[in-house]
């Protein structure tokens, strides 16, 4: 049978939840997700693991934007737009991101949110709009924007963002937190938040931009270097999902450094979780704890960020 006719036959024999998919379909999933692995790669080795259904379960963990946006674009107590700003030392020198302010005069406290490796995505400018209905200034700057722009589907996404020079995306991402602290409508606080490839960002913001940034939330991130934390004056509060080695690997190193330095910080390690549990496109999602680190997030940014 050939990949095509097992992933229709696959597919519609029958859906999957969470529980019933496969570990080593998982494994599979985030080795896609952060390699280079193209998505019939990805298919033909979830078949050549010879699992019942496991073409299935591994469609099954492909996102499903459409579905699951929490808050619309039209919803009347928001207000989203696309903005460009400058952008000195990054890819192009200009960049472009989504804004999103509460009904209101303002001035509002900013959060700035930074994507996965793949540019902004719909489930990325859904947080944005989450933000913003908590009272922030919420930005989401597209990294991808230099070379075109979020593609329309991760798996472009995540090759375009693979070619980019590391350190001018970074550049990028770092000017549009700028921008928003700036804005004319912030209070002039700034917080962070990301998630994966920006849960690693704001981990780096916070060595970067020092006392300028007020709060950093990086989920399931990559750490900052030993070497780096002195630098660190935000408070941080560091999300952990529960079955992540390649992240949780970095957490007792991290944490030491930043108890040894004086760091104001907490994490939080969330039970019966994957790599990329808040994201409510795919099946990794855990509802119950992404609510509780979201409430923790809002929480931690209105105390830090009043």
């Amino acid at each position: 049978m050939t990949l095509t006719a097992e992933i229709s036959k696959d597919h519609s024999e029958r859906s999957y939840s969470p529980e019933e998919i496969d570990p080593r379909i998982y494994d599979l999933y985030d080795e896609f997700c952060h390699t280079s692995m193209d998505r019939r790669t990805f298919l033909a080795r979830a078949a050549a693991l010879g699992i019942i259904g496991g073409v299935a379960m591994a469609q099954a963990l492909l996102p499903r934007y459409a579905e699951a946006a929490m808050v619309k674009f039209t919803d009347p107590r928001i207000k989203p737009t696309y903005v460009e700003y400058d952008s000195p030392g990054g890819t192009s020198g200009k960049m472009r991101g989504y804004l999103v302010q509460p009904t209101g005069e303002g001035p509002f406290p900013a959060v700035v949110v930074i994507h996965e490796n793949r540019g902004l995505n719909p489930h990325i400018e859904d947080v944005a709009r989450r933000a913003a209905l908590e009272g922030f200034l919420a930005f989401a700057p597209d990294g991808l924007y230099p070379i075109g722009g979020y593609p329309g589907n991760d798996e472009d996404g995540k090759a375009m963002q693979a070619g980019l020079d590391k350190g001018k995306l970074f550049t990028d991402l770092l000017n549009g937190a700028k921008f928003v602290k700036a804005h004319p409508l912030s209070t002039g606080k700034l917080g962070a938040t990301g998630f994966c490839y920006g849960g690693g960002v704001v981990n780096a913001f916070a060595v970067e931009m020092g006392a300028d940034l007020n709060a950093g939330v990086p989920f399931y991130g990559a750490a900052a270097k030993a070497e780096d934390v002195p630098k660190i004056q935000a408070p941080l509060l560091i999300q952990y999902a529960e079955d992540d080695p390649r992240i949780n690997a970095m957490r007792e190193g991290y944490e030491a450094a930043l108890k040894s330095n004086g760091k104001s910080f907490e994490a939080h390690v969330y039970p019966g979780t994957k790599h990329g549990f808040h994201n409510n496109s795919t099946p990794r999602f855990n509802e119950e704890q992404a609510k509780i680190a979201w409430d923790r997030t809002v929480a931690f940014f209105k105390a830090h960020l009043a």
